[in-house]
Protein backbone atom coordinates (compact mmCIF):
# COMPACT_ATOMS: atom_id res chain seq x y z
CA UNK A 1 0.00 0.00 0.00
CA UNK A 2 1.33 3.44 -0.92
CA UNK A 3 1.18 6.22 1.18
CA UNK A 4 -0.74 9.35 0.02
CA UNK A 5 -0.16 12.45 1.63
CA UNK A 6 -3.47 13.65 3.85
CA UNK A 7 -3.81 17.35 3.48
CA UNK A 8 -6.43 19.24 4.93
CA UNK A 9 -9.31 17.76 4.40
CA UNK A 10 -9.82 15.12 7.38
CA UNK A 11 -10.43 12.55 5.20
CA UNK A 12 -9.94 8.58 7.15
CA UNK A 13 -7.00 6.71 6.86
CA UNK A 14 -7.72 3.92 3.96
CA UNK A 15 -6.85 1.12 6.71
CA UNK A 16 -9.91 -0.57 8.20
CA UNK A 17 -9.67 0.32 11.85
CA UNK A 18 -12.64 0.67 13.65
CA UNK A 19 -11.31 0.38 17.32
CA UNK A 20 -10.79 -3.18 17.34
CA UNK A 21 -8.56 -5.62 16.44
CA UNK A 22 -7.88 -5.68 12.63
CA UNK A 23 -7.16 -9.08 10.88
CA UNK A 24 -5.49 -10.42 7.72
CA UNK A 25 -5.29 -13.24 6.09
CA UNK A 26 -2.03 -15.42 5.02
CA UNK A 27 -2.32 -18.98 4.28
CA UNK A 28 -4.92 -19.75 6.22
CA UNK A 29 -3.68 -18.10 9.23
CA UNK A 30 -5.04 -15.37 11.20
CA UNK A 31 -3.31 -12.75 12.53
CA UNK A 32 -4.52 -10.08 14.56
CA UNK A 33 -2.91 -6.44 15.00
CA UNK A 34 -3.36 -4.88 17.93
CA UNK A 35 -2.40 -1.42 18.49
CA UNK A 36 -2.17 0.40 21.90
CA UNK A 37 -1.53 4.37 22.54
CA UNK A 38 1.49 5.22 24.92
CA UNK A 39 1.22 8.86 26.53
CA UNK A 40 4.47 10.47 27.45
CA UNK A 41 5.28 12.13 31.21
CA UNK A 42 7.57 15.28 31.73
CA UNK A 43 10.71 15.34 29.86
CA UNK A 44 9.40 15.74 26.29
CA UNK A 45 8.22 18.92 26.49
CA UNK A 46 9.59 22.00 24.11
CA UNK A 47 8.48 25.52 23.02
CA UNK A 48 6.14 25.28 19.91
CA UNK A 49 4.91 21.30 20.27
CA UNK A 50 1.18 21.09 19.34
CA UNK A 51 1.80 24.04 16.89
CA UNK A 52 1.55 22.23 13.91
CA UNK A 53 -1.49 20.09 15.12
CA UNK A 54 -3.81 22.89 16.30
CA UNK A 55 -2.93 24.75 13.06
CA UNK A 56 -4.04 22.00 10.71
CA UNK A 57 -6.55 20.12 12.79
CA UNK A 58 -9.63 21.90 13.68
CA UNK A 59 -10.07 19.43 16.41
CA UNK A 60 -6.48 19.89 17.63
CA UNK A 61 -7.70 23.74 18.40
CA UNK A 62 -10.64 23.10 20.19
CA UNK A 63 -8.47 21.08 22.95
CA UNK A 64 -5.92 23.64 23.33
CA UNK A 65 -8.93 26.14 23.50
CA UNK A 66 -10.75 24.06 25.72
CA UNK A 67 -7.36 23.58 28.10
CA UNK A 68 -7.62 27.73 27.90
CA UNK A 69 -11.03 27.64 29.35
CA UNK A 70 -10.55 25.18 32.08
CA UNK A 71 -7.24 26.82 33.59
CA UNK A 72 -8.40 30.30 32.85
CA UNK A 73 -4.53 30.81 31.56
CA UNK A 74 -3.25 30.89 28.45
CA UNK A 75 -1.72 27.27 27.88
CA UNK A 76 -1.76 27.27 24.29
CA UNK A 77 0.49 30.56 24.48
CA UNK A 78 2.87 28.71 26.48
CA UNK A 79 3.17 26.21 24.38
CA UNK A 80 3.85 27.52 21.27
CA UNK A 81 6.15 30.27 22.15
CA UNK A 82 7.58 29.52 25.39
CA UNK A 83 9.34 31.35 27.36
CA UNK A 84 10.83 27.55 27.63
CA UNK A 85 11.38 28.70 31.81
CA UNK A 86 7.79 29.16 32.31
CA UNK A 87 6.97 26.03 30.26
CA UNK A 88 9.76 23.81 32.53
CA UNK A 89 7.80 24.71 35.82
CA UNK A 90 5.89 21.65 36.76
CA UNK A 91 2.47 23.32 37.09
CA UNK A 92 2.78 24.31 33.85
CA UNK A 93 4.34 21.72 32.31
CA UNK A 94 2.05 18.72 32.85
CA UNK A 95 -1.13 20.54 31.62
CA UNK A 96 0.69 21.36 28.29
CA UNK A 97 1.93 17.78 28.00
CA UNK A 98 -1.60 16.42 28.78
CA UNK A 99 -2.82 18.83 26.20
CA UNK A 100 -0.68 18.41 23.31
CA UNK A 101 -1.17 14.02 23.93
CA UNK A 102 -5.08 14.53 23.67
CA UNK A 103 -4.89 16.95 20.84
CA UNK A 104 -3.04 14.47 19.11
CA UNK A 105 -4.78 11.12 20.06
CA UNK A 106 -8.23 13.10 19.05
CA UNK A 107 -6.56 14.07 15.54
CA UNK A 108 -5.49 10.18 15.16
CA UNK A 109 -9.01 8.94 15.91
CA UNK A 110 -10.89 11.32 13.51
CA UNK A 111 -8.70 9.78 11.34
CA UNK A 112 -9.79 6.45 11.78
CA UNK A 113 -6.95 5.03 14.02
CA UNK A 114 -8.02 3.96 17.63
CA UNK A 115 -6.24 2.22 20.22
CA UNK A 116 -7.20 -1.16 21.71
CA UNK A 117 -5.24 -0.44 24.61
CA UNK A 118 -3.58 2.41 26.56
CA UNK A 119 -1.01 3.39 28.40
CA UNK A 120 0.64 6.35 30.03
CA UNK A 121 4.24 6.91 31.37
CA UNK A 122 3.69 8.52 35.21
CA UNK A 123 1.28 12.39 34.04
CA UNK A 124 0.61 10.27 30.32
CA UNK A 125 -1.67 8.03 32.29
CA UNK A 126 -3.79 11.06 32.43
CA UNK A 127 -3.81 11.50 28.89
CA UNK A 128 -5.01 7.30 28.51
CA UNK A 129 -7.34 8.09 30.99
CA UNK A 130 -8.81 10.92 28.72
CA UNK A 131 -8.23 8.71 25.48
CA UNK A 132 -9.99 5.66 26.86
CA UNK A 133 -12.89 7.83 27.92
CA UNK A 134 -12.82 7.14 31.71
CA UNK A 135 -11.69 11.20 32.63
CA UNK A 136 -13.01 14.39 31.55
CA UNK A 137 -10.60 16.24 29.09
CA UNK A 138 -10.88 19.49 31.19
CA UNK A 139 -10.92 17.57 34.28
CA UNK A 140 -7.54 16.27 33.79
CA UNK A 141 -6.14 19.51 33.11
CA UNK A 142 -7.49 20.76 36.23
CA UNK A 143 -6.09 17.72 37.85
CA UNK A 144 -2.77 18.10 36.66
CA UNK A 145 -1.85 21.95 36.96
CA UNK A 146 -2.55 20.75 40.65
CA UNK A 147 -0.75 17.58 40.95
CA UNK A 148 2.13 19.32 39.74
CA UNK A 149 1.54 22.08 42.36
CA UNK A 150 1.78 19.48 45.16
CA UNK A 151 4.72 17.93 43.85
CA UNK A 152 6.73 21.05 43.63
CA UNK A 153 6.03 21.52 46.98
CA UNK A 154 6.36 18.45 48.73
CA UNK A 155 10.04 18.94 49.02
CA UNK A 156 11.65 22.34 49.15
CA UNK A 157 13.95 23.18 45.94
CA UNK A 158 17.26 21.63 45.80
CA UNK A 159 16.39 19.20 48.56
CA UNK A 160 15.40 16.45 46.36
CA UNK A 161 16.79 15.20 42.78
CA UNK A 162 16.88 12.34 40.34
CA UNK A 163 19.46 10.56 38.28
CA UNK A 164 19.86 8.71 35.40
CA UNK A 165 21.72 4.90 35.47
CA UNK A 166 22.32 3.59 32.27
CA UNK A 167 23.60 0.14 32.03
CA UNK A 168 23.90 -0.71 35.37
CA UNK A 169 25.01 -4.34 35.61
CA UNK A 170 21.74 -6.52 36.94
CA UNK A 171 21.77 -7.54 40.52
CA UNK A 172 23.61 -4.34 41.67
CA UNK A 173 20.83 -1.84 42.11
CA UNK A 174 19.59 -2.82 45.45
CA UNK A 175 22.60 -3.08 47.05
CA UNK A 176 23.68 0.97 45.32
CA UNK A 177 20.25 2.20 46.89
CA UNK A 178 21.00 0.76 50.57
CA UNK A 179 24.61 1.96 50.35
CA UNK A 180 23.65 5.03 49.35
CA UNK A 181 20.63 5.73 51.53
CA UNK A 182 22.41 6.72 54.85
CA UNK A 183 19.30 7.24 57.18
CA UNK A 184 17.77 9.30 53.85
CA UNK A 185 15.55 8.57 50.84
CA UNK A 186 16.48 6.84 47.57
CA UNK A 187 14.43 4.61 45.85
CA UNK A 188 13.97 4.04 42.00
CA UNK A 189 11.90 5.58 40.60
CA UNK A 190 11.17 4.70 37.12
CA UNK A 191 12.04 1.80 35.22
CA UNK A 192 12.49 2.87 32.02
CA UNK A 193 14.05 -0.37 30.17
CA UNK A 194 16.25 -3.17 31.09
CA UNK A 195 19.00 -0.35 30.18
CA UNK A 196 17.51 2.55 31.76
CA UNK A 197 16.58 3.12 35.80
CA UNK A 198 15.87 6.39 37.28
CA UNK A 199 16.43 6.93 40.76
CA UNK A 200 14.92 9.57 42.98
CA UNK A 201 15.26 10.97 46.89
CA UNK A 202 17.24 13.42 49.19
CA UNK A 203 19.42 15.49 46.76
CA UNK A 204 22.53 13.96 48.92
CA UNK A 205 21.77 10.45 48.71
CA UNK A 206 20.68 10.73 45.33
CA UNK A 207 25.33 12.52 44.78
CA UNK A 208 25.84 8.96 46.44
CA UNK A 209 24.31 6.38 44.81
CA UNK A 210 25.49 8.10 41.24
CA UNK A 211 28.75 7.86 42.44
CA UNK A 212 28.18 3.85 44.13
CA UNK A 213 26.86 3.11 40.67
CA UNK A 214 29.32 4.23 38.26
CA UNK A 215 31.79 1.90 40.65
CA UNK A 216 29.50 -0.57 40.35
CA UNK A 217 30.17 -0.67 36.17
CA UNK A 218 27.41 1.34 34.92
CA UNK A 219 27.91 2.81 31.53
CA UNK A 220 26.56 6.49 32.71
CA UNK A 221 25.02 7.70 36.12
CA UNK A 222 23.67 11.34 36.13
CA UNK A 223 21.63 13.80 37.57
CA UNK A 224 18.59 15.07 35.89
CA UNK A 225 17.76 19.03 35.58
CA UNK A 226 14.44 18.24 37.28
CA UNK A 227 12.58 20.78 39.94
CA UNK A 228 11.65 17.88 42.38
CA UNK A 229 12.08 14.26 43.17
CA UNK A 230 9.28 12.75 41.38
CA UNK A 231 7.93 9.15 42.22
CA UNK A 232 9.27 8.26 45.63
CA UNK A 233 8.06 8.26 49.16
CA UNK A 234 9.33 12.13 49.50
CA UNK A 235 6.00 12.60 47.14
CA UNK A 236 3.78 11.30 49.69
CA UNK A 237 2.62 14.56 51.13
CA UNK A 238 1.33 15.63 47.40
CA UNK A 239 -0.14 12.25 47.11
CA UNK A 240 -2.47 13.14 50.02
CA UNK A 241 -3.30 16.54 48.84
CA UNK A 242 -4.22 15.15 45.06
CA UNK A 243 -6.89 12.43 46.91
CA UNK A 244 -9.41 15.31 47.72
CA UNK A 245 -9.52 16.61 44.11
CA UNK A 246 -9.01 12.66 42.53
CA UNK A 247 -12.22 11.94 45.07
CA UNK A 248 -14.25 14.90 43.69
CA UNK A 249 -13.86 14.19 39.89
CA UNK A 250 -15.98 11.58 38.03
CA UNK A 251 -13.97 8.69 36.52
CA UNK A 252 -16.27 6.22 34.37
CA UNK A 253 -15.54 2.79 33.05
CA UNK A 254 -12.87 2.58 30.76
CA UNK A 255 -13.98 2.56 26.78
CA UNK A 256 -10.39 0.78 26.08
CA UNK A 257 -8.48 -1.08 28.88
CA UNK A 258 -5.30 0.39 30.15
CA UNK A 259 -2.27 -1.01 31.52
CA UNK A 260 -1.33 1.24 34.58
CA UNK A 261 2.15 2.30 35.65
CA UNK A 262 2.52 1.59 39.20
CA UNK A 263 1.06 -1.90 39.10
CA UNK A 264 1.43 -3.06 35.21
CA UNK A 265 -2.05 -4.12 35.91
CA UNK A 266 -5.27 -3.78 33.27
CA UNK A 267 -7.68 -1.50 34.96
CA UNK A 268 -11.35 -1.25 33.07
CA UNK A 269 -13.38 0.59 35.43
CA UNK A 270 -13.28 4.23 37.53
CA UNK A 271 -12.25 3.14 40.88
CA UNK A 272 -9.32 1.46 39.36
CA UNK A 273 -8.47 4.69 36.97
CA UNK A 274 -8.48 6.66 40.37
CA UNK A 275 -6.86 4.60 42.50
CA UNK A 276 -4.27 3.97 40.04
CA UNK A 277 -2.89 8.38 39.88
CA UNK A 278 -3.25 8.15 43.57
CA UNK A 279 -0.81 5.13 43.91
CA UNK A 280 1.48 6.81 41.09
CA UNK A 281 2.55 9.88 42.86
CA UNK A 282 4.94 8.10 45.41
CA UNK A 283 5.52 5.22 43.60
CA UNK A 284 7.92 4.12 40.87
CA UNK A 285 6.65 3.55 37.17
CA UNK A 286 7.12 0.36 35.98
CA UNK A 287 7.15 1.21 32.19
CA UNK A 288 9.56 -1.65 30.96
CA UNK A 289 6.67 -4.33 32.38
CA UNK A 290 3.70 -1.60 31.20
CA UNK A 291 5.52 -2.66 27.20
CA UNK A 292 5.55 -6.57 28.33
CA UNK A 293 1.85 -6.46 29.72
CA UNK A 294 0.60 -4.49 26.66
CA UNK A 295 2.47 -6.92 24.40
CA UNK A 296 1.39 -9.78 26.40
CA UNK A 297 -1.81 -8.56 25.55
CA UNK A 298 -1.41 -8.67 21.89
CA UNK A 299 -0.20 -5.45 21.41
CA UNK A 300 2.20 -5.37 18.23
CA UNK A 301 1.84 -1.80 17.40
CA UNK A 302 2.80 1.22 19.09
CA UNK A 303 1.50 5.07 18.37
CA UNK A 304 3.69 7.33 21.26
CA UNK A 305 0.65 10.26 21.24
CA UNK A 306 2.38 13.41 22.10
CA UNK A 307 5.16 15.33 22.02
CA UNK A 308 8.65 14.63 21.68
CA UNK A 309 9.52 11.00 20.67
CA UNK A 310 10.77 9.66 24.16
CA UNK A 311 8.49 6.44 24.37
CA UNK A 312 9.45 5.50 21.12
CA UNK A 313 12.60 5.23 21.65
CA UNK A 314 12.61 3.02 24.76
CA UNK A 315 10.58 0.38 22.82
CA UNK A 316 13.54 -1.40 21.17
CA UNK A 317 15.45 -1.01 24.32
CA UNK A 318 12.85 -3.04 25.98
CA UNK A 319 12.27 -5.35 23.00
CA UNK A 320 13.99 -5.20 19.68
CA UNK A 321 11.34 -6.87 18.04
CA UNK A 322 9.34 -4.22 18.95
CA UNK A 323 8.77 -0.93 16.81
CA UNK A 324 6.63 2.16 17.29
CA UNK A 325 5.95 5.30 15.73
CA UNK A 326 5.36 9.22 17.30
CA UNK A 327 2.45 11.27 16.76
CA UNK A 328 2.86 15.09 18.08
CA UNK A 329 3.13 17.27 14.55
CA UNK A 330 1.52 17.61 11.79
CA UNK A 331 4.71 15.98 9.96
CA UNK A 332 4.17 12.74 11.43
CA UNK A 333 1.24 11.35 9.99
CA UNK A 334 2.46 9.93 6.94
CA UNK A 335 5.25 7.66 8.94
CA UNK A 336 2.01 6.87 11.49
CA UNK A 337 -0.11 5.64 8.03
CA UNK A 338 3.04 3.50 6.92
CA UNK A 339 3.47 2.12 10.21
CA UNK A 340 -0.32 0.97 11.05
CA UNK A 341 -1.33 0.37 7.81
Amino acid sequence: MTCQKIENSLRPFPWNCSGRARSSYTENVRFVMMTAFVFPGQGSQYVGMGKSLAERFASARAIFAEADEALEFPLTRLCFEGPTEELQLTENMQPALLTVSVAASRVLEELGVRPDFVAGHSLGEYSALVAAGSLAFADAVRLVRKRGQYMQDAVPVGAGAMAALLKLPEGKLEAILTGSAQGQVVTAANYNSPDQIVIAGHADAVGRAVELAKAAGARRAILLPVSAPFHCPLMEPARDRLKADLDATEFRDLEVPLVNGWQAGVIRTGAEAREGLYEQVPNPVRWTDVIQKLVSLGASRFVEAGAGGVLTGLLRNIDKNLEGSKFGEAQDLEKVHAAIA
